[in-house]
């Protein structure tokens, strides 16, 4: 080894280690400012938690659909838009069916089919990245809004708390957790499983390759515009499920452009949580924090001011923590990321 290599491995074990420092830092800052506010108001701390974990769920599934294209090399601001076709899908299947299962497929699908249609402008027709993603994101809006029933409703038809047992009565993080509607703990497992998958797997280091050196990848056998092509679309299913979320769990009907700048948030959760699920879920805990301390001072008027403002809390934060990570953070984009790849 020489003395260049070696220093090089010191300074990346000495960022390591001081990343970690800050990480177990903020832990348990956190830890003890959660147990403080509970011994305060336990009540009010529940709700505020509960919040979070409703806000992060959305957040985080978007953040993964956007993670697993920019890991593709390919940029994905269509969320918004995805989210917002899935929910129309979802709602307005449930209701036709009377099946919340059913509405769940459907928004599922329209994210599948949302995100294919990304692949097939940014990959196939090497359209720029940046311009299919504001064409989900209007086509969406337009669409729902143009189809939009308002005299369309679920009825009774919402996805109620499901308890874990003995582990719903555990102090402080509980209620939050473990007493949630379903698709609450799809997204905690798909976080898991797509943690894994990405950093563990054959197909997440191909994903890896295409989207640094798509050409050195295409060297080695790896058909980079199939791959492309596949993981877009998937990645297009995890916002539907995020759409089906918002639609029949987290509000439980439909209304126009209800997605709300959600999907753009989601890719602040995404770059703060460095591109992988559990920093993401990580992230999007942190931006679920702030919508519900929003939600909660517009509820108690804990401020005299325009609700309007109170509003832009997470928004905000957003602008702040995005120019904090880019101003001291270390991460950088996939080398290809937005490069149309040809082949040759």
């Amino acid at each position: 080894m020489t003395a260049i290599e070696a220093s090089s491995g010191a300074a990346v074990r000495r960022r390591w280690s001081g990343a970690r420092i800050w990480t177990v830092a903020g832990a348990v800052a956190v830890v003890v400012c959660v147990w403080g506010f509970y011994a305060w108001n336990g009540p009010q701390t529940t709700a505020v938690l509960s919040g979070t974990v409703r806000a992060a769920t959305l957040l985080v599934l978007g953040a993964m659909c956007g993670m697993l294209g920019e890991r593709s090399g390919i940029v994905n601001i269509g969320i918004e838009g995805q989210f917002l076709m899935s929910a129309f899908a979802a709602f307005t299947v449930a209701s036709i069916a009377g099946s919340l299962f059913a509405g769940v497929v459907a928004g599922v699908a329209a994210g599948l089919a949302m995100g294919w249609m990304l692949a097939a402008m940014s990959i196939g027709l090497r359209t720029d990245q940046i311009i299919a993603g504001t064409v989900l994101n209007i086509a969406a809006l337009g669409l729902t809004s143009f189809f939009y029933d308002r005299g369309r409703s679920l009825g009774q038809l919402k996805y109620q708390a499901i308890e874990l047992g003995p582990l719903a009565d555990l102090p402080v993080v509980g209620r939050a957790l473990f007493n949630r509607p379903p698709l609450t703990y799809v997204a905690l497992v798909l976080v898991v499983v797509l943690h894994v998958l990405l950093l563990r797997s054959v197909w997440g280091m191909r994903t890896t390759a295409v989207g640094e050196h798509p050409g050195a990848a295409a060297t080695v056998g790896v058909d980079v515009i199939r791959l492309r092509y596949l993981n877009v679309t998937l990645a297009g299913g995890l916002a539907g499920l995020g759409g089906a979320y918002l639609a029949l769990e987290a509000v439980g009907t439909f209304t126009r452009a209800m997605s709300g700048g959600r999907g753009f948030l989601a890719l602040a959760v995404m770059i703060f949580g460095r591109r992988t699920p559990l920093g993401a879920y990580a992230a999007a805990l942190f931006f679920g924090f702030t919508t519900a301390l929003q939600n909660q001072f517009q509820l108690n008027d804990t401020f005299d001011i325009p609700a309007q403002f109170v509003g832009m809390l997470p928004f905000v934060v957003t602008i702040i923590v995005v120019a904090a990570a880019g101003l001291f953070g270390h991460m950088r984009d996939p080398a290809a990321l937005g490069q149309p790849y040809e082949v040759r």
